[in-house]
């Protein structure tokens, strides 16, 4: 029931976010007329706003409304605790003080209009605005950058996670500067234009307002209404603190659970609290770019002890382990609350992209099964003395796309580049080994294959043709997500890796172009009944590696 909830509330927040979001831009877009005349304006105000005028589009927006304001509020109780990143404090303080800037707008148009039979136009509510009380000007201006501000913040770290953003976020971050900036242009164009009106005719405000049945009582009525609803304001935002700080007391009488962390201290944590929360405010770095909302799972966690006592993960969490298919014990930090003691290993670096995000469960680092292939080139030295440089580079560059085009269409993965060779991992997404061994088998026909067309195409340029060398291991591994913070690779260390290119290195004392170990052969199924099984020692390992020296990829057994 409760996962049911947090998922309702969710999808709650950003429906009433987007709602409100078209209510300004229909406001906004109203304003940039005000350049051209505040009579074109009212029109398309009127235009624009028509639909949130009706009675339907009146309880969509109140119920909007309503609804953010009330999750804002319960954001601040939820948390258990209120370190937060610089962005996250940026839009929920930028979000707290919109009541408090739009308050007297609000009460002075819409309320005033229901209640006090008002009849605002543009010319009436600049009148108040730049004649009367030249501060609420000031205060117009500060609402709709504070209200912008809010909203981009909220869109910009809602799509940041999607695939396609990234290469729109031009035209996003374009709209975004030029619809405020021309609304305030055409605002501050036509309060400048009412301020002359207003020193050219002695009693053009008393008659605008006039006109607009916007007397002096109306006007004391409305600065009481806005008086009312900051009091209003004030006084809920005491609410969630003052609940915060009565059930921390009430927690504080118990043993609360304990969070272990690697090269941390065992850390309290408050009941309710996540897992993200817990290390934050122990200033313990740890990944979040959604802010905490299930949807980029760079807070992951690989639950170490006290998996068990764990809740199982409601709709939001579930969703987002099953998008990365998330392997047993992996979880996501801003959505665990503890309830008993657990032990957690973090599986992502503190600055963690939402591209990192992306990646595949299981390829932050575990030991597996998996197939190593080595490629290398040979004789590149001598092809190096012969050639300049740029016509090397060519040389290469076509024989790195020829082997890479090879491994993509046998589900190879080239996991790094060495000088004139490659590492590649098969079996990387496969629940069968076995599948990914034939795969290997299959990846090095396809490599020495299109190498012979490579050296058809290149006749004119070699000497002699390019030649490889393949070496393929089959064993468990360490696989994952390694290197630089910025420069991470899926790739595999460890015995099995120095024992692939240890095969591969022997293609030369064999004179052939693969070779195989005995493991990788069986668990691919590779007929050998014809092939010699040699056996070789591997630096540091006590045992002999047996392996098939082959001059051509034999058939797999069916």
């Amino acid at each position: 029931m409760l996962a049911k909830l947090g998922a309702l509330r969710s999808n709650l927040r950003l429906t009433s976010a987007l709602i409100m979001l078209a209510f300004v831009i229909c406001h906004l877009t109203a304003h940039t007329s005000l350049l051209i005349s505040i009579d074109r304006a009212q029109a398309v105000l009127h235009t624009l706003m028509s639909p949130w005028r009706s009675a339907f589009g009146t309880a969509l927006l109140l119920s909007a409304l309503l609804v953010h304001y009330s999750n804002a509020l319960w954001s601040i109780y939820v948390r258990r605790y209120l370190r937060l990143t610089r962005w996250e404090w940026s839009q929920l303080g930028l979000g707290l003080c919109i009541p408090m800037l739009l308050m007297f707008h609000v009460m002075g148009t819409r309320v005033a209009e229901i209640r006090l039979g008002a009849d605002n136009y543009y010319s009436s509510v600049l009148v108040v605005q730049w004649v009367l009380s030249p501060w609420l000007g000031i205060v117009q201006v500060a609402a709709v950058l504070t209200v912008w501000i809010h909203a981009c913040i909220g869109i910009h770290f809602w799509l940041r996670t999607k695939s396609w953003y990234p290469d729109r976020r031009v035209f996003f971050g374009a709209f975004a500067l030029l619809l405020p900036t021309l609304a305030l242009a055409g605002y501050v164009t036509a309060g400048n234009q009412i301020l002359r009106e207003a020193r050219k005719a002695d009693g053009y405000a008393s008659r605008t307002l006039y006109e607009s049945s916007i007397t002096d009582a109306t006007l004391a009525e409305i600065r009481r209404m806005a008086a009312i609803g900051w009091s209003m304001h004030l006084g809920l935002l005491l609410v969630p603190f003052a609940g915060r700080g009565v059930r921390t007391w009430l927690h504080r009488r118990g043993r609360p659970p304990m969070l272990s962390h690697p090269g941390a201290r065992v850390l309290r944590i408050l009941p309710g609290a996540t897992v993200l929360e817990t290390l934050r405010e122990n200033g313990i770095p740890h990944a979040s770019v959604c802010g905490g909302r299930a949807r980029c799972t760079t807070c992951r966690i690989h639950v170490v002890k006290g998996l068990d006592a764990l809740h199982t993960p409601d709709a939001l969490e579930a969703k987002a382990l099953a998008r990365i298919e998330a392997p047993p014990g992996m979880r996501l930090a801003c959505q665990v609350r503890p309830t008993a003691d657990i032990s957690v290993m973090p599986l992502l670096s503190a600055d963690a992209t939402s591209a990192d995000g992306a990646v595949r469960g299981g390829l932050e680092g575990s030991e597996r099964p998996i197939t190593i292939m080595f490629i290398d080139m040979r004789d590149s030295t001598t092809l190096a003395e012969a050639k300049m440089p740029y016509d090397l580079i060519y040389i290469l560059n076509q024989f790195f796309d020829e082997m890479t085009k090879a491994l993509a269409a046998t589900n190879g993965h080239c996991s790094q580049f060495t000088g004139d060779g490659l590492l590649a991992l098969y079996g990387l997404h496969e629940n069968e080994p076995a599948i990914g061994a034939a795969d290997a088998l299959r990846g090095a026909r396809e490599m020495l294959s299109r190498l012979d067309q490579l050296n058809r195409r290149l006749e004119g340029e070699l000497a002699r043709p390019l030649r490889i060398g393949i070496g393929i291991h089959f064993s468990e591994a360490i696989v994952g997500s390694m290197g630089p913070p910025r420069g991470k690779i899926v790739s595999a260390i460890g015995d099995p890796v120095n024992t692939c290119a240890r095969l591969e290195s022997l293609t030369k004392d064999y004179d052939c172009p693969l070779i195989v170990s005995r493991r990788a052969a069986e668990m691919a199924g590779l007929d050998v009944r014809d092939l010699k099984l040699h056996e070789t020692r591997v630096k540091g390992r006590v045992e002999m590696v047996q392996f098939y020296a082959l001059s051509s990829v034999p058939d797999l057994r069916a």
